[in-house]
């Protein structure tokens, strides 16, 4: 990334990790919606009012933590409520609403992709104001959506590909793997302190590349 001001910096991640968990939030809502399950339309979550998504945790503390320490940002927002039993195939619904939210980050991405484009323009014409910004931003669209995308993916709970798995798994299993759901977050904590997720979360550095080279970014 291009060098920033303080205040560009603070924009320049917090605008992408908004909007990546707003998206993704109303994402799983409005698929819901459309399989039978009105709960996060009359609950009023089905809106991109990112103050209807907000967490204190996931939303506001622990990214400025993970900014603080590792340079990254990371968050969630509070969860769209769902009822399985509105859905007119609870089983295939399911997997249809959890894969709502990954699928939106990864189009977000592409869009993250034309803005950092945007902005590689205005700094061919030598207009830094709109272009640093710009690009920085898009950059770090890319990377945030794409993470969370890649994540939200891994089959275990409470993430997105674990309720993709209960559809596709037997009864009895999907029940011993939903079992997991308390111990999802130490999970996680496990696997970032052990440095285990890195490894995990490879794939998301390999689509980063490919979409920065897709939008002729690799050379900035």
């Amino acid at each position: 990334m291009l060098e920033l001001t303080l205040v560009q910096k603070i924009v320049v991640w917090s605008l992408p990790l908004l909007f990546a968990i707003t998206i993704h939030e109303v994402a799983h809502g409005w698929i819901a919606s459309l399989c039978g399950d009105q709960t996060a339309r009359l609950s009023g979550r089905l809106t991109l009012n990112p103050l209807k998504h907000i967490d204190l945790m996931g939303t506001i503390v622990v990214p400025i933590l993970f900014l603080a320490t590792t340079g990254f940002v990371f968050g969630w927002a509070k969860p769209v409520p769902v009822d399985p039993r509105n859905l007119r195939h609870p089983r295939r619904d399911t997997a249809f609403v959890a894969a709502g939210g990954p699928l939106s980050n990864l189009a977000m991405a592409f869009i993250w992709g034309g803005i950092a484009k945007l902005g590689a323009y205005f700094l061919a014409l030598k207009n830094p104001w709109l272009g640093i910004p710009l690009f920085n931003m898009g950059l770090a669209g890319i990377a945030i959506n794409l993470f969370l995308c890649v994540l939200n993916l891994l089959p275990f709970p409470p993430l997105d590909g674990s309720k993709v798995l209960y559809s596709l798994l037997p009864p009895r299993m999907a029940w011993r793997l939903q079992r997991l759901e308390p111990y999802g977050f130490l999970i996680l904590l496990l696997l970032w302190f052990t440095g285990i997720l890195s490894y995990i979360l490879s794939p998301a550095f390999f689509l980063i590349q490919w979409v920065m080279t897709l939008f002729g970014l690799s050379g900035f």
